[in-house]
């Protein structure tokens, strides 16, 4: 997932970024904690099923969980910023700024950071699905 950011974010002339390397930390985090999640829980969810199956529970699980802990993570770094200009840990107010910070960031991170997974992620994902769905040996039980 880093490279397919850095690639973008190559391709549209924006890896000069001043943040590069906390965005490519988060890209990479992302992706790697979807991948150590997605990964057996696919396996878990079609260990007697077919190819087709196998492939579309690696594809469905990993993008959704790469695109999730991606959110999840630039909404954490996202609300480190604002957190010193928030009301003190456990009140009302800090839960409010707390939910609508995260709400906000994953919304930015939606709108603007789903792109840099595109054009490179897309295939990149179906080859390692259709690779993860293979290789994952048939059970006989």
């Amino acid at each position: 997932m880093v490279v397919c950011a850095f690639l973008s974010l190559h391709m549209e002339g924006r890896d000069a970024n001043f943040h590069l390397e906390k965005l490519l930390l988060i890209y990479f985090t992302g992706g790697f904690c979807a991948w150590v999640i997605a990964l057996p829980l696919a396996r878990l969810l079609t260990r007697r099923r077919g190819t087709e199956t196998r492939f579309a529970a690696h594809f469905a699980l990993l993008s959704l969980g790469t695109v999730a802990l991606t959110a999840f993570f630039f909404a954490m770094d996202y609300r480190l910023f604002y957190a010193r200009w928030h009301q003190p840990f456990g009140t009302r107010v800090w839960a409010f700024q707390f939910v609508f910070t995260s709400a906000g960031a994953v919304y930015q991170f939606l709108v603007m950071g789903l792109r840099l997974y595109l054009p490179v992620g897309l295939p990149i994902l179906v080859g390692a699905s259709l690779w993860l769905a293979r290789a994952m040996p048939l059970s006989r039980h």
